[in-house]
């Protein structure tokens, strides 16, 4: 089964979301949102199929990253969340949360053995 197919986004908190959105907008040239920026591109072996990666910043307060401990958070892009979440909870992987279906794909949150959290995407369509 094949598991992980991208990188799907870099979540990381900070003092001030906002201000950081403008350092990287003006010095990097990032087009950020109060969400932050999308990086569209499309796939190597597929260049018909398009895909996305999200670059954010986070309060320091948010518990979105919660129960990590960690400031950041790596989205990955997968293919059949729903087999890859079976196969985790048989090697005893900790599932955060359940399944959570939104308009652009479905999600759920692990932890890896030192307590970072790890979002997992499987885009709608794929």
């Amino acid at each position: 089964m094949k598991k992980v197919t991208g990188l799907g986004g870099v979540f990381f908190k900070c003092n001030d979301p906002q201000a950081m959105n403008e350092w990287y907008a003006k010095n990097l040239g990032l087009e950020t949102s109060e969400y932050g920026t999308t990086f569209e591109w499309r796939q190597a072996d597929d260049p018909a199929q398009k895909g996305s990666t999200t670059w954010a910043a986070f309060a320091s307060d948010s518990e979105v990253f919660n129960p990590s401990a960690k400031p950041f958070m790596i989205n990955y892009r997968v293919e059949n969340l729903a087999a890859l979440v079976d196969e985790l909870k048989r090697d005893n992987v900790t599932i955060v949360d359940e399944i959570a279906e939104h308009d652009y794909g479905k999600f759920v949150h692990v932890l890896d053995p030192e307590g970072n959290i790890i979002e997992l995407w499987e885009p709608k369509g794929e």
